[in-house]
């Protein structure tokens, strides 16, 4: 398909003037705290000087939520063809094969490096402990604490990271924008509320900014995952690709008036099955592989029984499974259904599908070059080829670990060969004549009304008619919103939601076919063949 253009409202989110903000200076700055930024990090020459900002605590971002595990070949009756080709077959055509197997290549060698940083893995029989989640030919997936392997890799991670004397780590800081100059990227302007503004000006930018689940009103991602990466690498003049492909977990606790919880789909892979309102197991009737099809499968099963039993959830069984094992394996969400006096092994579960990882962001090369220069990506923010239109479950910690390190390898080898420059450039941050300041917008509603915009027209079945009302809402909410000066994070989040909704639903018109998470109920099969990329640029804004 050919490149579409798609301009954003306005360059910067806020007017500024260099004379009157503090600058700081690194080598390489490097925007998320989440896997993919702490292991950039560590791989940055020692010599050199790195401040990473995190948008909050820096042990709090999607990776350290994760529950299922890390996918790599660790048992000898697997091999790296096989998780190659479950990745490929996953990812529906739009996979790139040099990325896929450079990834899983390299996944037994990253996970052991976890291990020498000090993330403790789940062990069986003297080995590490594997199993099996949906659209893998094998049990590959390395855990930890049962199901928080996020939680204890990011742990080892960040102690790792605080321990190195050439990483400055800025918590509770935002970044509006990344700053450009001469179509090349100096380092970003960011907030916090401390200093206020400040300009970082850094000899190469990693952005690491995690996903953009919370558009949705159903989603396993915390507060933070406001897609503020994608919209600003987006402003920055950055090319994105395939953001259409928003991969909805199946199987996300649902109980009226509460947050919603991940259940890692570790539970299917260990026999959980799924059951309608009526108790009847009804993946047989959608797919031969039953629970442990791929996500986008299980998903709209999950949705068209639903609708068929006109109930707001179907439920998953463990009841069939011995106690000991359920507590083993699940103390996690087994503590979370304590709370809403259910119990896991006892009790049918409900679920129903929620907005889960972002697969479409920032165009990104295998060493995590985007199209900016001076500008890296890695991680959820990025479309890398890794995922296709359909990332196979416990592939995504992977890909953090891979191009983090990859980026950090190649950010730091580019700032050791530029010399010191301790100045600042001449920005321009001039907005159109119809900025203003305007802070009396109910913004809560305004992210409420997108969040259920996007689930009932953006969501698990799209049309060609959901869409444009779609755009068209979108585009009249822009109108008045993204015009504003803000000066709270929470106005700055949903003017980047509102952009990132903007890409989203314009690729998602585009594509007129159904391939991977992307399915049009107009245009219910796949083109044959090979899929093509849909790229959006902002045209060298």
């Amino acid at each position: 398909m050919p490149e579409m253009t798609l301009a954003p409202r306005r360059r910067y989110l806020v007017q500024f003037d260099p004379k009157r903000i503090p600058h700081m200076f690194a080598d390489v700055l490097i925007l998320g705290a989440g896997i993919a930024g702490v292991r950039a990090a560590l791989a940055v020459d020692p010599g050199l000087r790195v401040v990473v900002i995190s948008k909050d605590r820096a042990d709090l971002s999607n990776s350290a939520w994760a529950q299922g595990g890390i996918a790599g070949v660790l048992d000898p009756a697997d091999n790296i063809r096989n998780h190659a080709a479950d990745t490929i077959a996953v990812g529906a055509g739009l996979c790139d094969p040099e990325v896929v197997e450079s990834v899983v290549a390299a996944a037994p060698q990253l996970i052991h490096e976890l291990e020498q940083f000090g993330a403790v893995f789940d062990q069986e029989n003297g080995r590490l402990a594997l199993t099996m989640e949906g659209g893998h030919s094998h049990p590959r997936v390395a855990h930890a604490l049962g199901d928080a392997t996020g939680k204890e890799v990011m742990r080892a991670l960040i102690e790792r990271m605080r321990g190195a004397g050439s990483v400055d780590i800025w918590e509770r800081t935002f970044t509006i924008d990344l700053l450009t100059y001469d179509g090349e990227c100096r380092g970003a302007l960011v907030w916090n509320a401390s200093h206020g503004k400040t300009f970082v000006w850094a000899k190469q930018t990693i952005v690491c900014t995690g996903g953009a689940g919370r558009l949705y009103r159903e989603t396993t991602n915390p507060e933070i995952a406001t897609a503020d990466g994608h919209a600003a690498a987006f402003r920055a003049g950055a090319r994105v690709r395939d953001m259409e492909f928003m991969q909805f977990h199946p199987t996300v606790l649902y109980i009226a008036g509460s947050s919603r919880h991940l259940i890692t789909e570790a539970a299917r892979g260990e026999g959980g099955r799924l059951v309608d309102a009526q108790g009847t197991r009804f993946m047989g009737d959608y797919d031969p592989r039953m629970e442990l099809a791929p996500r986008d499968i299980v998903s709209r099963a999950i949705t068209s029984q639903m609708d068929k039993t006109r109930h707001p959830c179907v439920y998953l069984d463990l009841r069939h499974l011995p106690t000991a094992l359920v507590a083993e394996r699940f103390p996690h969400i087994r503590q979370l259904c304590r709370d809403f006096g259910l119990d896991l092994a006892h009790d049918l579960i409900p679920v129903r599908p929620g907005a889960h990882y972002m697969i479409g962001g920032v165009t990104v090369d295998l060493e995590g070059r985007t199209s900016v220069p001076g500008l890296w990506a890695a991680g959820e923010v990025t479309s890398s080829g890794l995922h296709g239109a359909n990332r196979l479950a416990s592939n995504s910690l992977l890909e953090g670990l891979f191009y983090g390190l990859r980026c950090g390898q190649g950010a730091s080898a580019a700032a050791l060969e530029i010399p010191d420059r301790f100045s600042a450039v001449p920005i321009d941050s001039r907005v159109d004549d119809g900025a203003h300041d305007d802070e009396e917008l109910n913004l809560q509603d305004l992210r409420n009304s997108l969040a259920s915009l996007m689930v009932r027209n953006v969501g698990i079945r799209r049309d060609a008619d959901g869409l444009q009302q779609a755009a068209q809402q979108v585009e009249f909410w822009e109108r008045y919103a993204a015009t504003r000066e803000f000066q709270s994070i929470a106005g700055w989040e949903t003017q980047n939601m509102l952009l990132t909704a903007r890409l989203m639903i314009t690729a998602a018109a585009a594509r007129e076919e159904s391939r991977g998470v992307h399915y049009r109920s107009d245009f219910p099969d796949s083109r044959p063949g090979a899929g093509e990329h849909v790229t959006l640029s902002s045209g060298g804004c």
